[in-house]
């Protein structure tokens, strides 16, 4: 499995982005698309995930009520949409792949990790 984050930049405090995440490879089974950050100097840290039915998602505090977590119909395509958007949301933020129908928030659960983007936020 191949994934591919894409949709990172530069924006002002208060824009918003649109992260995607593209899967491609023989996939011949149900799974769960996480993402993660990792700002300088800090651990990578879980920030959303989306279940393989799309019916259950998950958020970190820090990100609840600005991002949205989706994925697209043919389910190989999941977005991260970021809305107000502060300057601590600076990170590089990977999207990850977990087999299965559960929906983890520690990386370690993770099968699949893709090459990370990045997010800069300017004040």
């Amino acid at each position: 499995v191949q994934l591919q984050a894409s949709g990172g930049g530069l924006v002002q405090a208060g824009g918003s982005l649109r992260l995607s995440c593209a899967a491609s490879g023989r996939i011949t089974y149900p799974y769960a698309v996480g993402w993660f950050r990792q700002a300088p100097g800090k651990e990578r840290e879980f920030v959303a995930v989306i279940s393989w039915s799309g019916r259950s998602t998950y958020y970190a505090d820090s990100v609840k009520g600005r991002f949205t977590i989706s994925r697209g119909s043919a389910k190989n395509t999941a977005y991260l949409q970021m809305n107000s958007l502060k300057p601590e949301d600076t990170a590089v933020y990977y999207c990850a792949v977990d087999r299965g129908l559960a929906v983890p928030t520690t990386e370690n659960e993770y099968d699949y990790w893709g090459q990370g983007t990045q997010v800069t936020v300017s004040s």
